[in-house]
């Protein structure tokens, strides 16, 4: 059953922080042991908070999930079709905060641009979560420009309406 208590809604500027500290401490716990120390390094670089709101300026939709002050998941889109970033709390993972999560960032995109397909790169230990959202991989895994082991994988729509 879905926590009522659960408050999603989009990132403004002042959350870039919460953002990078919540992103950074998931990447950490769950990323970075499978990648090289250089690939981790580039990525937890890329989870700073300035870097976080530079892509809120350059247009990237956050969105964000808090219980009370806690911020405890982040779906980033770019272009309203490439999930650039996904994390939940670990204390918060198993409680459908990943799937409400991704199907209000999912109807965003579709109510804005019309989007029927999205596309993202898929770490090893996330590739399960995101099977389970709907999506299948494209490709084999290989590596990011910046080295990071990734997956590519995509989800396409069928219906007519998504409802977040």
């Amino acid at each position: 059953m879905p926590d009522p208590s659960l408050h999603l809604r989009l990132a403004r500027p002042d959350d870039a922080r919460a953002i990078s500290v919540l992103a950074r401490r998931v990447a950490r716990r769950w990323i970075l042991p499978d990648q090289s120390r250089e690939a981790g390094q580039a990525l937890l670089a890329r989870l700073g908070t300035r870097v976080q709101r530079e892509h809120m300026r350059e247009g990237q939709r956050f969105h964000l999930a808090w219980l009370g002050d806690v911020l405890v998941g982040i779906a980033g889109m770019r272009d309203d079709r490439h999930l650039v970033q996904f994390f939940v709390g670990t204390r918060y993972q198993g409680r459908g905060i990943a799937s409400r999560l991704w199907r209000r960032a999912m109807a965003d995109a579709v109510r804005r641009a019309g989007t029927r397909r999205f596309t993202l790169n898929a770490t090893r230990v996330a590739v399960p979560v995101y099977e389970h959202l709907g999506f299948t991989a494209t490709g084999p895994e290989g590596f990011s420009p910046a080295g990071v082991r990734t997956t590519p994988m995509a989800l396409e729509l069928d219906g007519p309406r998504v409802r977040a």
